[in-house]
């Protein structure tokens, strides 16, 4: 049996859902999180808003929504809408959430966030800003990746027939990293990173096979197409994606949703989500593999000692 479909995927499918669990909002910590993720989607004035509240969780905990609108040069309303799209019910929400996250940094518990690499930073400035960069990204991906849906992945993964991936550029070998890693462990998976072979192989899918798309945007044509041919033949289809209400995840039964630090000009957006991607890529595998160790691990022995063998010089070997 297929798993539990979100309400938009099941009116997709022409299948009655239960109705949506109530979404809690998210935790304080994840907030500047959810602000990168959702900044390059938002209105400019929203931009504004929520870069202030992330900048100065402190501050901006004591403003009034009206304080707050004049503070950002902007309206209520735009206030209003910027706390529910960061996941808040209301304003009076987000203040909260803004005057824990305060306590959470003064503490230490909550990492600033870090400064851009200038063009004229010294190489040792580099790798430091690049490493805070990668763990705040591994870090917010985990405090938003949705394990219920994760479980549900691994164990489409662990049962499929066969399983596709799809992503285009970083994404790509991000997908290539999936399927080699799947392929270690004895199962049957092909990623796939020319459009016109995705679409290809998809059309071949049916029940018991899973499609995985990787797209950081979720707007990606190359992507999209061959996971909806998946879909719409009855595959289990899963979404890594920026944005969990982006067009990909309209035709993915499940979906797994990646952080993104701050794209800047040194620094392009595929840079810091690959990092998150990846960690969801490795959190698939070892769930998979943990489901299927029995087979898993002789798979496994077998890989290693198959690389190992290839890896000492001939010599040695007929010695």
């Amino acid at each position: 049996m297929k798993e539990t479909f979100s309400p938009s995927v099941r009116a997709l499918r022409g299948a009655p859902g239960p109705p949506a669990p109530p979404v809690a909002p998210p935790d304080p910590g994840a907030l500047a999180a959810k602000v990168r993720t959702l900044a390059p989607s938002m209105t400019r004035s929203m931009q504004r808003v929520a870069e202030a509240v992330a900048g100065d969780p402190a501050g901006c905990s004591h403003l009034t929504v009206t304080a707050l609108a004049v503070h950002t040069g902007t309206s209520e309303a735009t206030v209003v809408r910027t706390a529910r799209l960061l996941g808040y019910p209301g304003y009076r929400d987000l203040r909260l959430a803004l005057a824990a996250l305060a306590a959470q940094q003064a503490t230490g518990a909550a990492p600033a966030v870090t400064a851009d690499i200038a063009v004229d930073d010294p190489l040792g400035d580099v790798v430091t800003k690049l490493a805070m960069e990668e763990q705040q990204t591994l870090a917010d991906t985990a405090s938003q990746l949705d394990t219920v849906q994760l479980e549900a992945a691994v164990s489409a993964l662990s049962g499929a027939r066969r399983t596709d991936v799809y992503g285009i550029a970083a994404s790509g070998l991000v997908g290539q990293d999936l399927a080699q890693k799947l392929l270690r462990i004895g199962l049957i998976a092909h990623a796939h990173t020319d459009p016109h072979l995705a679409v290809t192989n998809a059309v071949q899918l049916r029940s018991g096979d899973v499609a995985l798309a990787i797209t950081h945007s979720g707007t990606t044509h190359d992507v999209i197409e061959p996971l909806r041919a998946a879909f719409e033949r009855g595959a289990t289809t899963i979404a890594i994606t920026g944005r969990a209400d982006s067009p990909v995840t309209q035709y993915a039964d499940l979906v797994l949703t990646t952080a993104c630090s701050r794209e800047s000009e040194l620094r392009p957006a595929a840079m810091s989500s690959r990092t998150g991607q990846l960690l969801v890529v490795d959190c698939l595998f070892i769930g998979v593999a943990q489901r299927t160790y029995d087979d898993a691990a002789p798979a496994l022995s077998a890989s290693y000692e198959a690389l190992a063998h290839r890896h000492t010089p001939r010599a040695a070997r007929q010695a």
